[in-house]
């Protein structure tokens, strides 16, 4: 990998640049350098607990400049899934929170509260807000028949005191129950990857896609032909990566180094 081509950097959030509301060790130097030095970033978040407002809005309250261009969720990965993949007919029941029900109402998408009888698929994603009833509805539909969509395939959420169960989770709760499995769409899929790549118009030697999920981030630079760079300060560990099907391209300890190794490269 050569880290000296790298100029649209691909970056998690969540475990990689903050950790609820502190940013992680040399995220904000390594984000005032791309700046400074010309180069581009995309926040690529598996998180659909929050659209993007919330997310340029938290930045800009951590003290970082950010625009809204600059952020691809698993809500719009999820909204290109169903426009692209799917029958614009379909009726969704969707076990996420409010925010995630408004956006994809917004996108145009029909919608049901109960588990009505035209339901076609049951769409979930990392559901703050989650009830029994949600679980139970969807268990419903599922056995019903209904496709089983999630936006997401992370088991945890990093958090200041350790984890919370991310959407991978709550679907290991509803398939238990429903006997059934789910159809991923964020990452580890490509798609917001190409997404970044078609906005920007770079090529994939020079992105660089940073996180800390071996599962998802890495997975998905792996699969989009980016290289990748593991930070050690969410959920893997350098000893995961050791034994994983897809291994990083480059582990730092966080930002903070890998901000030293692109200097140092370039010798600025």
């Amino acid at each position: 990998m050569d880290l000296a081509v790298k100029k649209l950097f691909l970056l998690d959030l969540d475990g990689t640049v903050y950790l609820e509301d502190e940013l992680l060790p040399g995220a904000e130097a390594f984000l005032a350098w791309v700046l400074e030095t010309g180069g581009t970033v995309r926040y690529l978040t598996n998180n659909s607990s929050r659209g993007v407002d919330a997310g340029l809005e938290k930045m800009r309250r951590l003290g970082v400049p950010a625009e809204r261009e600059e952020f691809l969720t698993a809500v719009e990965a999820t909204v290109y899934y169903l426009r692209t993949s799917r029958s614009p007919s379909e009726v969704y029941y969707v076990v996420g929170t409010d925010s995630f029900r408004r956006q994809l109402a917004e996108a145009g998408f029909r919608l049901r509260e109960e588990p009505a009888e035209d339901v076609t698929a049951v769409l979930v994603g990392f559901d703050t807000e989650l009830t029994y009833r949600k679980v139970e509805n969807a268990c419903r539909l599922l056995a019903r028949g209904a496709d089983f969509l999630a936006t997401n395939p992370d088991w945890a959420c990093p958090t200041l005191f350790g984890f919370v169960p991310d959407c991978g989770a709550i679907c290991e709760l509803i398939g238990r129950g429903a006997g059934r499995k789910p159809v991923f769409i964020g990452k580890p899929d490509p798609t917001m990857i190409r997404l970044a790549l078609e906005q920007t118009g770079c090529a994939p030697e020079e992105a660089l896609m940073v996180g800390d999920r071996l599962y998802t981030d890495i997975a998905c630079g792996v699969n989009a032909g980016v290289d990748t760079a593991l930070v050690l300060t969410g959920e893997a560990t350098a000893a995961d990566a050791a034994v994983s099907d897809t291994p990083p391209s480059l582990i730092c300890r966080d930002m903070a180094e890998l901000l030293e190794r692109l200097k140092e490269v370039r010798g600025t």
